[in-house]
């Protein structure tokens, strides 16, 4: 009789703690791991903002922001005022990926999450 309390207390122990595992809170993705933004040719891309010529910071239809590294310096980026986006048929922005800027090709080589541009200072 021993045994069998000591087993069904075992067996409630083991099914109290996947619960808990279950329900803890998802943890985010750390800013440095690889993302994407999916339907890229459907509206996928909300904003954009050039971080000088050698990245960009993309927001997409939900207002998350990420940056792609480019693999070298893009010149016209600074003063483009529009990019086109090619993903190699997939239709999903990742590190794949390239911008186009005045049909200038610049391969992103890191594609992540970030917090957004950087709030400039107001003079005064």
């Amino acid at each position: 009789m021993k045994r069998l309390i000591a087993f069904i207390a075992a067996l409630l122990l083991i099914a109290g703690a996947s619960a808990s595992a279950l329900a803890a809170p998802m943890v985010s993705a750390p800013a440095n791991t690889e993302a994407s933004i999916p339907f890229i040719d459907h509206g996928g891309v909300w904003s954009w903002q050039a971080d000088g010529s050698k990245g960009l910071y993309v927001q997409d239809q939900h207002r998350n922001w990420y940056y792609a590294a480019l693999m070298d310096s893009c010149a016209e980026l600074p003063f483009a005022n529009a990019v086109g986006f090619e993903t190699g048929g997939l239709d999903t922005l990742d590190r794949f990926g390239t911008v186009v800027v005045h049909g200038q090709r610049c391969p992103i080589t890191s594609f992540t999450h970030s917090d957004g541009p950087p709030v400039k200072a107001k003079k005064g």
